[in-house]
């Protein structure tokens, strides 16, 4: 048996409002075996009860424990050789901080130069690497008018009403997926390929990447995407691209990511939604419109920080959904903005062009 997800859904008025709003609860024998069977599940109590699914609990000794910081597992040959093969392409940077204070963002007595010479983002939002041979982070589109549409912390157990709502409006997005939501809940990961989303990877346990080790930042990366990993193995595709938590990127953890094959997409604004209600998200959201309807992104669009979170979150996206729509002439996934029509390392899966998309 799996262990539960740390992202359950809360019991508030805003649960309500996706589940009412669209769909009546259902007691009838549901099917817990495919993703399609999954996907019928109108029963919110029933999307977050733990199911066993025998593809994941076969393999789940390869992996490191869920929500914990991972680490390359014992006889793992396979990440120890794809680890050394890129050591030598990691900056010497110290990790920020001390564990374990510093996993969930405590940095409270490092001592880090105000010059900023790792490019740290959590220090002064720098997105464009010191290190030489490193990308840009992508915190905008360059596509006029357009907000590159996403959602962290994916897979949520109990996102069936909002892609659901997403597909009712042919609408299609970035998912970020953490590995060991993955794991906990793989038929609700394989909907998003199924629906046409496009994954990223949200790391493996959530933490702070600059606080970890190059192992552990590395196994954060390679336990969710790659080879027979997390992603991989449940949905059958590897991403080529990750969003850090919380933004938390310097140069040290970009080239990691980047001798994985991996780019990094971070925004440019942030609804606050997981900060959860009354702490100013409907402003955020109204500051975000406010800018698309006076002309801001008529040169090139922006990224917009929102998630799958919890069920305030989805109902909030649900909200503005209509607003967006009407102030952005496109709403698109980024990969779609970018003209990433390969989005994984596989070649058996694509996704249109932005010309292709919007037309």
């Amino acid at each position: 048996m799996r262990l539960l997800s740390l992202f359950t859904p809360q019991a508030a008025v805003s649960s309500t409002l996706i589940v009412t709003t669209l769909f009546t609860s259902s007691t009838s024998a549901q099917d817990r075996t495919t993703e399609h069977g999954e996907a019928q599940i109108t029963d919110q109590n029933l999307e977050c009860t733990p199911y066993d699914y025998p593809p994941v609990d076969n393999i789940v000794n390869q992996f490191p424990n869920v929500w914990t910081v991972a680490t390359i597992v014992s006889g793992d040959t396979d990440a120890q050789n794809k680890y050394q093969s890129i050591q030598s392409k990691i900056p010497n940077i110290a990790p920020k901080g001390t564990q374990p204070a510093s996993l969930s963002g405590d940095f409270s007595g490092n001592s880090y130069p105000s010059s900023d010479p790792d490019c740290w983002w959590t220090y002064e939002q720098c997105t464009t690497p010191k290190l030489a041979g490193l990308p840009s982070d992508l915190t905008t589109v360059p596509e006029p008018d357009t907000l590159g549409y996403g959602f962290d912390d994916g897979p949520n157990c109990s996102h069936n009403a909002f892609y659901d709502f997403l597909s009712q409006n042919n609408q299609k997005a970035t998912m970020y997926y953490i590995g060991s939501n993955v794991m906990d809940w793989p038929l609700e990961a394989q909907r998003a390929l199924s629906d046409g989303h496009e994954i990223c990877v949200h790391t493996w346990s959530h933490n702070y990447m600059t606080a970890l080790t190059n192992e552990e930042a590395f196994a954060e990366l390679y336990y969710s995407m790659s080879s027979l990993q997390a992603i991989k193995k449940v949905v059958g595709v590897t991403p080529t691209c990750w969003r850090p938590p919380y933004g938390d990127i310097d140069d040290r953890i970009r080239a990691i990511a980047h001798a994985m094959g991996l780019r990094t997409i971070i925004w440019q604004y942030d609804s606050n939604d997981w900060r959860g209600p009354g702490n100013g998200v409907d402003q955020d959201y109204q500051s975000l419109i406010a800018d698309a309807q006076k002309g801001t992104f008529a040169t090139k669009g922006t990224i917009m920080l929102t998630h799958e979170l919890n069920n305030f979150t989805m109902s909030k996206a649900i909200q503005y959904y209509p607003q967006l729509k009407a102030a952005f002439k496109h709403l698109v996934p980024v990969g779609v903005a970018m003209n990433q029509t390969q989005p994984y390392v596989e070649t058996g899966h694509s996704q249109p062009s932005f010309a292709q998309y919007i037309n």
